[in-house]
């Protein structure tokens, strides 16, 4: 069965009129059960994230700091959310969910978080909407306890995942590959162990010729053992902060074809859901709902 990580947390209130789209949260989950592609039995609400798990990536003055609520100004302006108590406690359940859907991932092939990919969280700082690092403490988490040796994020989201490529810049273990857009944010960009850049405007061709050009030669280079797959929607031709030109159709190509070939290879695969800021929320939520429906089709043959 497919496992899908959500909490009632994961829709905090930021008022109104704030560009990110919490609101997703709820429809996604409601327009799945409508649609009968999953039913409440999919769902399960993360654990409580323990300390020593989060340490395995990010550095414990920095920790202290945003659990205390005692960051500085600066730092925590960087976050782009009203930094409160409820706040760290939604990003705690967050990446307790990408770390219960790895296990998932494991039994079934393939999990999903209905949030996720905080890829702009660094070991020692935040970063635009993201505080803790949900794909680098699970990854962390599976080479900790030996699952693993060998591990690839594939961070599709339109914004360079800086904060991860930062976090295993040295670290031989796990390979990072970003496919980003070149003049958006961040717009000092780290080094990732493969990085993809893309000129404003891209389209569905030119971009999944490239995806299924480099995706199979990388896996095949890499040999890794379990993929964390970051499925940002924020590459559609209508996101406010994307500036590519991807189609409702080319981006569920694109995840079909990461599916597909993780799938067909039997590596374990465990998706967050990332970043979309269309100005229609309806487009966000069918981009979102078209990988879930992938991995129901694909994994499960439903």
């Amino acid at each position: 069965m497919l496992k899908i990580a959500h909490n009632k947390f994961y829709n905090h209130n930021l008022g109104d009129n704030h560009r990110f789209p919490m609101a997703k949260y709820d429809l996604i989950p409601r327009q799945l059960i409508s649609e009968k592609v999953c039913n409440k039995n999919n769902f399960f609400d993360p654990k409580d994230l323990i300390m020593s798990d989060i340490l395995s990536t990010h550095d414990i003055e920095y920790i202290n700091n945003l659990v205390n609520l005692t960051m500085s100004k600066n730092e925590a302006r960087s976050i782009g959310f009203p930094l409160t108590s409820a706040l760290i406690e939604r990003e705690k359940k967050i990446a307790q969910g990408t770390i219960e859907c790895s296990l998932h991932s494991i039994e079934n092939g393939v999990s999903l978080n209905m949030a996720g990919g905080t890829h702009h969280a660094f070991r020692k700082k935040p970063g635009a909407f993201c505080m803790l690092n949900d794909q680098a403490i699970a990854a962390n988490f599976l080479l900790d306890k030996n699952y693993y040796k060998k591990i690839l994020i594939v961070d599709l989201d339109v914004h360079q995942g800086d904060g991860t490529a930062s976090i295993f810049q040295n670290d031989r273990r796990v390979f990072t590959l970003s496919f980003h857009g070149k003049k958006n944010y961040p717009f000092r960009k780290e080094k990732s162990d493969f990085d993809c850049e893309f000129e404003d405007g891209t389209d569905d061709e030119f971009y999944l010729k490239k995806l299924k050009t480099l995706l199979p030669v990388l896996i095949d280079r890499i040999e890794p053992q379990f993929v964390f797959y970051l499925a940002g929607v924020d590459v559609l031709k209508n996101d406010k902060l994307g500036r590519l030109s991807l189609s409702l159709d080319g981006c569920k190509e694109r995840d079909r074809f990461v599916m597909e070939t993780c799938s067909k290879l039997k590596i374990p695969l465990q998706i967050s859901m990332g970043g979309g800021y269309s100005s229609c929320i309806d487009e966000i939520v069918e981009a979102h709902c078209n990988t879930f429906k992938l991995a129901q089709q694909i994994y499960f043959h439903n």
